[in-house]
């Protein structure tokens, strides 16, 4: 069989392979803007469109059965050998079967993720590197929230916090606690220059964010406020020019807007703006 006529499915199959492979092995900016799930999603879909148009007749039309037709039997009394016949599989075997090999498949990979997942982001970084950037974020916060503060990475609630989805701290305390996930864009950003959009803008608004609270802000829709402002300048200060910090954190002002109700509290006010009750430098002319 030519590769012209090579099944739709296997192709689909070598891509996802070869994207996944490329996925583990390649670039952060690469796992960090793709979600995976997706990708697993889109071909479990094609791999059903392939199966409902097998079983439909829609797929390319099958090789001529070059087999005695019944007419030759009858003619040359060629009654065929009746095991043979049993043997035969049904139409829908074929389909099915290669079904189940792209089920096998996807299965597989999914398998090779979680299993990499384990050993990659903040957990496989070295635990000496992981204390220089656990100091690194502490003395940063400590730079915006005016006093010594400590940053610590993991997922354990803070009682009597200030809490969302990315952090918490304690209003005028001096602890605030990341995920690993944000502690994972900080440590890309300021020890392997790598950046990855709009995930790396939003680890800087969090960092910024808890620091503020400790500061002894209290008011999320304020604290978001002073947030991006600062993150300017923390951007610039772990690797980023100015000008792409600056964007980044426009970027998380237009994200503000966008967020759905569950994060009201968030939302910036209309004094949230350039010379605005809530600008920290109104003679800059530049906001965030």
């Amino acid at each position: 069989m030519g590769e012209a006529h090579r099944p739709p499915w296997l192709w689909l199959r070598v891509g996802l392979v070869v994207f996944v492979l490329a996925w583990i092995v390649g670039p952060h900016l690469l796992r960090a803007s793709v979600p995976i799930f997706v990708v697993f999603l889109v071909a479990l879909g094609l791999e059903v469109h392939f199966l409902v148009s097998a079983l439909r007749g829609d797929g390319p039309a099958r090789a001529p059965d070059r087999s005695p037709q019944p007419v030759d039997r009858a003619w040359y009394g060629f009654d065929g050998d009746p095991e043979e016949d049993e043997l035969v599989a049904p139409p829908h075997a074929k389909p099915l079967r290669s079904f189940l090999v792209g089920l096998a498949v996807i299965a597989a990979l999914i398998a090779l993720i979680v299993l990499v997942d384990r050993n990659s982001g903040w957990a496989a970084i070295s635990g000496d590197r992981r204390a220089e950037a656990v100091l690194r974020f502490s003395q940063e916060a400590s730079s915006i929230a005016g006093k010594p503060v400590a940053i610590r990475c993991d997922e354990r609630d803070y009682v009597g916090a200030v809490q969302h989805a990315d952090g918490v701290a304690t209003v005028g305390g001096d602890l605030a606690i990341l995920t690993p996930e944000v502690c994972d864009d900080l440590y890309q950003l300021a020890f392997e220059h790598e950046t990855n959009g709009t995930r790396t803008g939003r680890a800087l608004a969090v960092l910024a964010h808890e620091a503020w609270h400790l500061r002894g802000e209290a008011d999320e829709s304020t604290v978001e406020c002073y947030a991006l402002q600062s993150g300017v300048e923390l951007g610039r200060r772990l690797g980023l020019s100015e000008d792409r910090a600056r964007q980044l954190m426009r970027q998380q002002q237009v994200e503000n807007a966008l967020r759905g109700a569950e994060t009201l509290q968030y939302r910036l006010t209309p004094e949230c703006r350039n010379g605005g009750a809530l600008d920290l430098e109104p003679a800059s002319g530049a906001f965030p």
